[in-house]
């Protein structure tokens, strides 16, 4: 019978593979959501006087380069790398700020972001790879 730890390893692996797929994920939503602030697409509301005010055009600029940068770093967590597990968390702590940001303009989207760049982050900090494997 394997040990709790064991078992426990064995998902977290698997589970950083799936969070290579979020990333992935992630990162071309992040994409097509910049495109529709780009084009001022009416799913957004304009928010008056918020915060962290910024034109929907920047946001979506924010968003787009975000979503290169998140996909490219999702691809590279394939490797399983710990230059790329580093990434990994550091990309989706920044994807995680930037969609609290994002909160009033599009709250349910950014809340199911924040949720899976926080199950990436918990899949790349709990798997320790076995010797030999970076």
């Amino acid at each position: 019978m394997p040990d709790k730890s064991s078992v426990t390893q064995e998902i977290a692996a698997d589970t950083v593979i799936g969070a290579a797929v979020i990333l992935v994920t992630i990162g071309v939503l992040h994409i097509l959501q910049g495109i529709a602030a780009v084009a001022n697409d009416d799913v957004f509301v304009v928010v008056a006087e918020y915060t962290y005010e910024f034109d929907l055009t920047v946001w979506g600029w924010i968003h787009i380069v975000l979503g290169v940068v998140i996909a490219l770093v999702g691809v590279a967590l394939f490797s399983g790398g710990i230059w790329a597990r580093t990434l990994a968390v550091v990309i989706a702590a920044a994807s995680i700020v930037v969609n609290f940001l994002w909160l009033p303009h599009y709250p349910a989207w950014a809340i199911l972001i924040i949720a899976l760049d926080t199950a990436v982050i918990w899949a790349v900090m709990t798997w320790i790879p076995s010797p030999g494997s970076d």
